[in-house]
């Protein structure tokens, strides 16, 4: 890699010195992505939902649908906005502001590119940054359970309240394993600033193989899979998508903490979820697969890494993240909560306790810190935490026989029809048949005419 592709890399000292100008538009801007994103990625998923279920989705309004979602939203603001009688009024409105705002403000965090030229300024494509920015992303992510529990202890109402309760067990649940995860991103990069963090996974090392110096993977969702894994299945549970949509089950709950919304208060709630997919995509963007940077194929190209170019290459990682998360929700069943809590709380959290007590006692190794040591164990460790996830927990029983399935029937239940399809005759045919045999034989008819 060139030292002037490497000399793009922002670093703290350079975020404080924007005009007031430059600033409001990169506020503007991480705004402007927050719903703009939010309005297509509701498109998005009733398009590639639509195409799994073998059904057209949206197509009508707009070429491909496209504005089915602006359509959306002015049905909600103009429907008619529901106060619940026993509902608490204030609380009852901000919760779902609450919600949105968490959402949106961890944005401003992310770094969306390199050093760039704006009007003679020389800026990073990031708001700002902090020595603590990935604290910051992990609050606002903490921060955003408050909207749900008010909303559903707001509503007055035992839907919602139940909704409410099971979120804040999940968030906090899977806050934890969500932590537990990025501390070993913060052990590899040494630091808790994104921008940093971003610049780490694309230092310019070098592996030698055959011979032959080639720029060695720098994306710590290669250098730390099980972290990567972890963090990933957690974000999910975070934004209380399927198959963790326990929060608003519908066919448990009606619609969760949201059941006593509507209007634009509704259409806050539903904002606040996209929009949290969203950003949690781009915050797993930023940890694990290198942020703006390019990947391997286009980084053969000297400028692929500077400029605006690395945008491009941002959303596109992005964008493949929200794919999963649609992806897992038009092919998974919704867990059990008792499984979800389970699978929280004794697999995920004891396996990274492992993986990190491993990744300590190996990076005290001396020069063990290097890029080819650490794929030779982050690979098998991530493809055994795969195989461990989704092996088997006990052996498939040989499916029964017809006639066992009969034989093992409780006395009393519900007949089978028979084996060889004959299907009797019906009680009710029979009744009247026998009710008019009498009168038939009387006045000489056939009771076949019944």
């Amino acid at each position: 890699m060139s030292p002037s592709i490497l000399a793009q890399d922002p670093t703290l000292a350079d975020f404080g010195r924007d005009p007031w100008w430059l600033v409001l538009g990169k506020i503007v801007f991480a705004f402007a992505f927050g719903l703009l994103a939010t309005l297509l990625g509701v498109w998005f998923e009733r398009r590639v939902v639509g195409y799994m279920q073998v059904r057209p989705g949206p197509n009508q309004v707009g070429p491909f649908g496209l504005l089915q979602t602006l359509a959306d939203g002015l049905k909600m603001a103009f429907k008619e906005d529901i106060l619940p009688k026993a509902a608490d009024k204030v609380v009852y409105f901000f919760a779902p502001t609450i919600s949105v705002i968490c959402a949106v403000t961890a944005l401003s965090v992310v770094p969306f590119g390199p050093m760039v030229s704006i009007a003679g300024h020389h800026t990073p494509l990031q708001v700002t940054d902090v020595p603590v920015a990935v604290l910051l992303l992990l609050a606002c992510s903490s921060m955003g359970v408050y909207g749900i529990v008010l909303g559903g202890w707001a509503s007055g109402s035992t839907y919602p309240l139940l909704g409410g309760l099971r979120s804040s067990a999940q968030m906090i649940s899977y806050e934890v394993a969500m932590g537990l995860s990025i501390v070993a991103v913060f052990m590899t990069a040494g630091t808790m600033s994104t921008s940093g963090i971003v610049a780490a996974q694309g230092d310019g090392t070098q592996l030698t193989i055959l011979g032959q110096q080639i720029p060695a993977p720098g994306w710590y969702a290669i250098l730390l899979l099980p972290s990567f894994i972890i963090f990933f299945i957690a974000t999910v549970g975070e934004t209380n998508r399927a198959p963790f949509d326990l929060p608003e089950a519908e066919s448990e709950l009606v619609a969760g903490f949201m059941t006593e919304y509507s209007s634009l208060k509704f259409a806050l709630f539903m904002l606040s979820e996209y929009v949290a997919m969203v950003t949690m995509s781009a915050v797993t963007t930023t940890l694990f697969l290198g942020g703006w940077r390019a990947p391997w194929p286009i980084t053969i190209w000297e400028g692929a890494n500077s400029g605006w170019w690395p945008m491009l290459w941002f959303f596109g990682k992005v964008i493949a993240l929200v794919f999963v998360f649609v992806w897992l929700r038009g092919t998974l069943p919704r867990l059990r909560y008792d499984q979800f809590m389970r699978f929280g709380w004794k697999v995920l959290l004891p396996i990274n306790l492992v993986w990190i007590l491993v990744l300590s006692g190996l990076r005290s190794i001396e020069d063990w810190d290097t890029r080819g040591k650490m794929i030779a164990v982050g690979i098998p460790a991530g493809i055994l935490l795969i195989a461990t996830l989704f092996w088997p927990s006990r052996r498939p029983q040989p499916k029964p026989t017809t006639q066992e399935q009969v034989d093992s029937r409780p006395y009393g239940s519900f007949p089978l029809p028979p084996m060889d399809l004959q299907v009797p005759p019906s009680p009710r045919i029979t009744r009247v048949v026998a009710e008019r045999e009498p009168a038939n034989i009387a006045t000489g008819s056939d009771s076949r005419e019944v």
